[in-house]
Formats: C-alpha cells, sequence, structure tokens
C-alpha cells in the first residue's frame, strides 16, 4: 500500500464522528452494497458471520416509528412524549440500517467474541459509507432491549439489536476531533 493510500485510510478514520442532521442524498443500491460487502469482511473467529443488517425502506418508515415506540413502552417507559419523540426517530435520516447481532454456541468462539466481530463489522461498515462521501450516526438506548423489539425481528432472546444506523448527508461540516494524546490509553507490559 502506498504512502498516500495509508494517509487516506487514517483521515478517514480519524474524521469518522456521528452526525445528527442528516439529509439527501442517502447511498444508492451499489453503494449501500459497498459498505456491506466492507462489514462482512471484519475480523471473525470461525467465520460464524454473527453480524446482521435489515434495511428499513422509506415506505416503512413510519411504522418503524411506531414500533419503536411499542418497543420503547416494552422496557417501561411511560412517559407519553417519549413514546411520541421516538416514533419521529426514522425521520431523523433518509434511510436507517439496523445492526443485528445472532449469537451462536460454539466451543471455540465465545459470545463476547462474536460481539466484538459485530462490532468491527459495523466499524467497517461506517467508514465504508464515509469513504463514499456518507455521514452516519449509530444509535442504540433502552428500546434495543425491548424482548417485543426482539420479536417483532424474529430474534432470540440472547441476540442483540447493536443499534440503529442513521445514513445520509450532513447538513454541515463538524468541526474535527481533537487529537488524542495515546499515552494515556497505551501502556507497555512488564512484568
Amino acid at each position: 500500500m502506498s504512502e498516500f493510500s495509508v494517509e487516506v485510510v487514517h483521515q478517514n478514520i480519524h474524521q469518522r464522528q456521528s452526525i445528527g442532521h442528516l439529509v439527501e442524498p442517502a447511498p444508492n443500491a451499489t453503494q449501500l452494497e459497498k459498505a456491506f460487502q466492507a462489514a462482512l469482511v471484519a475480523p471473525d473467529h470461525h467465520r460464524l458471520k454473527p453480524t446482521r443488517f435489515v434495511v428499513i425502506p422509506e415506505t416503512e418508515r413510519e411504522a418503524f416509528g411506531e414500533l419503536l415506540s411499542r418497543a420503547l413502552a416494552d422496557t417501561g417507559q411511560t412517559e407519553e412524549a417519549q413514546l411520541e419523540r421516538v416514533k419521529n426517530h426514522p425521520f431523523r435520516a433518509p434511510l436507517l440500517v439496523l445492526a443485528l447481532t445472532k449469537l451462536q454456541d460454539h466451543s471455540k468462539v465465545p459470545h463476547f467474541e462474536q460481539i466484538l466481530s459485530s462490532g468491527a463489522a459495523i466499524q467497517n461498515f461506517l467508514l465504508s459509507l464515509q469513504a463514499q462521501g456518507f455521514s452516519t450516526m449509530w444509535r442504540s438506548g433502552a428500546v434495543v432491549e425491548s424482548v417485543l423489539f426482539k420479536q417483532a425481528l424474529n430474534l432470540n432472546a440472547t441476540d442483540l439489536i447493536s443499534g440503529i444506523i442513521y445514513i445520509g448527508t450532513a447538513v454541515k461540516a463538524i468541526p474535527p476531533r481533537a487529537e488524542i494524546q495515546t499515552s494515556e490509553f497505551v501502556s507497555e507490559w512488564q512484568k
């Protein structure tokens, strides 16, 4: 890989941030497929492929908002304003994709490794979309713990809703992240 390519990869990683206000355009089918392909080559012990994605079609956003509201109520939320607010979440961006983690019992791949693999897949997905000129926001919240939500997605109780990914184009540029001092987070092992 050339020095230029390495720099471009690092820039893409460092510039990735969650963007809350997203508008059209969203990725087309070809661009989205490229991002899914990037996601599914994430590190994955024994190639179990625990990550699944569900695209919420534009025509289903209202129904999905209703499901989110019922799912939030299922977690114990009773405040009407919150239940009403979550109905509008699917309209925050032109495209929504659910990220799921389907856990499998495997003698050599514990669940925590499968969860880490799914997180890596989602990060690849976000970075691929950004490299193609799009912005994203990866959200979860109490709603992902809802039994009702999992049932609506045909998930087992042990499976995870790893988040809702909002995708589109940023309305405005946001300031770059401050440089991180790695010395606060990296040490050298000594016996």
